[in-house]
């Protein structure tokens, strides 16, 4: 135990040595500035023994050395070395009963003296004394003394464990007992050594930089334990009556209109003429001045608090297409008619429209469908002015696809929308034939489309034309485009054999993925039967006539009175398709036709239900090699297929619906209305990108798909028929013909080969 009280007797002398070292002393008797040591002082006095007569032996210097006067760094006095006041001397601190946690004093306590304070004649003459410590002051009846450290130096002197209660005995080291919680708690106090050992004094300049500390003396500001803090409530909001409200919004309208009109005067009357610099930022700033009257008359009249009439006041006056009509769109135009001199301003301008767009899709949600549009409008302007970085122009694609699909998810009958997709497709000719498709076969058909789509069939139907395109996909987009415009008649039987001669090789390559190609041949000829949504067409006609008994029983000499209606056009397009779905059904062992198999089937169940169309289409169709392709995925399918119910085949065990790529692509076609189950596409966790995957599992769910409407066309047993004991299909003596290429018998024989594929599916 002495060995240890030594040891750290030792520590302590040495880390107050190396507080003080930084420190400077002055000779009591000549004021000279020495080191604060005693080897330091004693050289001093026999350096110049004149100055110092009185200090003749080391007693006497030893005793003057009490008297050195210690400074800091910042002109503070220090306190005098422990080491040289020797054992068994007097020190000048007075005794203080208990023990004295630094701690708790205020910062400066702990010096012997400032410079300026005045001083007291001691019993020794010539010792000069420090103000009395903040304890001893505080024991005499003064004022608690402020906290001289801050409370995060607080917090790092007490242990993580401290429990703040006081000990009943500190030396005894009792343990916690239950009954310690009931007690008062009190501070604890720790002996002065290990308070300083664990609280290293603070350097001068750190001192220095500290607010002053008032005096002992003076009353100090309650401590925060004591004062009692109220709670800071929410602000309150004044509530805005709907007159005000009406005059905020009359307000904001009639600066909207003014502006408003100013935007259509310069947009209109500078079309012609040169704009300088000037021009150019004082018409922005105007637009983006009407850009933010719209915002706030949007703010203003969706207000919370807004009344049913004031919120339909922007639908009523038709704000947000005014403000993509005079307030960006006509802006945007005047400037892409003046590029190249324009395009820095056109990017400005951009970049303003598209944050005020992204602004109100967060802010107004009542108009979100249009503020997509236009996100989707936006990049696709920045899109189509990118010339020198191509990958900024794939990237502002990217970003005006994202926005035209999201509003597609939102309004999948409106065909404009796939228009614009149409456009960022490129340069994937055969995706953009099926954009272009859609976009006249839906409900909602874009008829603008019929002019845009001839700048994707010119090029091709040009005999000088060098596409980069394959073959295969050339020659198909060809013969639609021959069908479609009726130009380049000569070519249609060159391009029909071209094609039909390289689509089997196309879908047996090694290296093909027809499954998204087969998607989009098969939707592209279902809306060339369809004559791309011309009101002329005959199964458009059949389809949007109401269906009556008198349609139920159609007789023959009905049907050859609907084929003689049938156009020349409406029969090289049939023709056209039928000799394509025969291709691909002779290769119904191949999982890379199932995607074109499923979206011929959705067309064949959805036109079964109008006997007026399925009279155009029944005697062509080849029905014995659909019976064959049905029953050979019902045998090789790995588990039961449920066929037999009226049913959606949805998703077992209440899982989220997860769509096939290929529903997603014929959503909102007129042949699908009501085909997909309600709620079929609102798994909102499936990303973009995702949508188009294809697993392993998705061959097996095409199967039975595909042989769940073969169960439903099978059903009237005109065209297809259902054997429930043998559970396989047939089809009806009219269409039970023999087939070229198949053995008499008409049976299919699988082979390990054919098995092995149909695993593989």
């Amino acid at each position: 135990m002495d060995r240890l009280t030594k040891g750290w007797v030792h520590h302590l002398r040495k880390t107050a040595r190396q507080e003080t070292a930084a420190g400077r002393g002055s000779c009591p008797l000549c004021d000279a500035e020495i080191q604060p040591d005693i080897d330091s002082f004693r050289a001093h006095v026999r350096a110049d023994v004149t100055r110092h007569p009185s200090l003749a032996d080391d007693a006497d210097v030893e005793e003057a050395f009490k008297n050195v006067t210690i400074h800091g760094s910042q002109n503070q006095t220090a306190n005098t070395s422990a080491e040289a006041s020797g054992p068994g001397r007097p020190t000048r601190k007075r005794p203080v009963p208990g023990p004295l946690d630094t701690a708790d004093l205020p910062d400066g306590s702990d010096q012997l003296e400032t410079p300026g304070e005045p001083t007291e004649p001691s019993q020794r003459g010539s010792k000069k004394l420090c103000s009395p410590p903040a304890s001893v002051a505080q024991r005499r009846g003064s004022s608690p003394p402020t906290p001289g450290r801050s409370r995060a130096r607080l917090g790092e002197s007490m242990s993580d464990f401290d429990r703040g209660l006081a000990s009943k005995n500190p030396a005894a080291r009792q343990l916690w007992s239950p009954e310690d919680d009931v007690r008062p708690k009190t501070p604890q106090t720790r002996p002065s050594q290990l308070t300083a050992a664990s609280h290293p004094r603070r350097s001068p300049q750190t001192r220095n930089n500290r607010p002053p500390q008032p005096h002992h003396g003076a009353p100090s500001p309650p401590s925060e334990s004591s004062s009692v803090s109220d709670m800071i409530r929410q602000p309150e909001t004044r509530p805005i009556s709907q007159e005000q409200l009406v005059a905020e919004v009359k307000g904001i309208y009639a600066g909207l209109v003014m502006i408003e009109s100013k935007c259509i005067e310069y947009d209109s009357s500078q079309e012609s003429n040169q704009l300088s610099q000037e021009q150019y930022h004082a018409l922005i700033a105007l637009h983006r001045s009407v850009l933010h009257e719209h915002h706030d008359f949007f703010l203003a009249s969706q207000h919370p608090s807004a009344s049913e009439a004031l919120r339909r006041l922007a639908s009523k006056y038709a704000m947000p297409a005014r403000m993509w009509r005079h307030g960006i769109h006509s802006f945007l135009e005047l400037l892409r008619h003046k590029l190249p001199a324009s395009l820095e301003h056109m990017l400005t301008f951009i970049y303003i429209a598209y944050s005020m767009m992204a602004l109100l899709y967060e802010t107004v949600p009542a108009f979100e469908d249009t503020w997509i549009e236009c996100l989707g409008d936006l990049g696709r302007y920045r899109m189509a002015i990118e010339d020198d970085d191509i990958r900024d122009r794939e990237i502002w694609t990217g970003v005006s696809r994202y926005w035209y699909s999201k509003a597609s998810d939102k309004s999948p009958t409106t065909g404009r929308l796939y228009h614009h997709l149409a456009i960022l497709a490129r340069p994937n000719a055969l995706q953009q034939l099926y954009y272009y498709a859609k976009s006249l076969c839906v409900p909602i058909p874009f008829l603008s489309a019929r002019e845009s789509v001839m700048t994707l069939f010119d090029p091709l139907l040009s005999s000088n034309s060098h596409q980069r395109l394959e073959p295969v996909d050339a020659a198909f987009v060809r013969v639609h485009g021959i069908l479609f415009s009726g130009k380049s008649k000569d070519q249609l039987e060159a391009s029909m054999d071209e094609f039909l001669g390289l689509l089997d090789g196309r879908i047996g390559s090694t290296h093909s993925n027809w499954l998204e190609a087969g998607y989009y041949v098969g939707i592209s000829l279902s809306c060339s039967l369809l004559g791309f949504g011309a009101e002329s067409n005959v199964l458009m006609q059949a389809i949007s006539r109401r269906t009556d008994e008198s349609d139920m029983g159609m007789d023959h000499g009905s049907v050859a009175e609907a084929e003689a209606e049938a156009g020349e056009t409406f029969e090289q397009a049939l023709s056209f398709a039928v000799r394509t779905y025969e291709i691909v059904l002779r290769r119904w062992g191949d999982k890379n036709t199932l995607s074109c198999l499923h979206t011929t089937m959705v067309f064949l169940y959805f036109m079964s239900r109008y006997p007026a169309a399925m009279a155009h289409l029944e005697s062509r169709y080849p029905w014995k090699l659909t019976s064959m392709m049905l029953n050979y995925l019902l045998k090789t399918s790995k588990f039961k297929p449920r066929i037999d119910g009226d049913e959606f085949p949805e998703p077992e065990r209440g899982e989220s619906p997860y769509p096939l790529p290929e529903d997603y692509a014929m959503r909102g076609l007129v042949y699908v209305e009501d085909f997909f189950p309600e709620g079929w596409f609102d798994n909102h966790k499936i990303d973009e990108d995702d949508r188009y995957l294809e697993p392993a599992s998705k061959a097996g769910e095409r199967q039975e798909r595909i042989l769940w409407l073969g169960r439903r066309i099978a059903n009237s047993g005109k065209w297809l028929s259902w054997d429930d004991e043998a559970r396989q299909f047939s089809v009806s003596a009219k269409y039970d013909v023999v087939l070229e290429g198949l053995p008499d018998d008409n049976v299919v024989e699988l082979s390990e080969l054919d098995m092995e594929l149909g695993q593989d599916a």
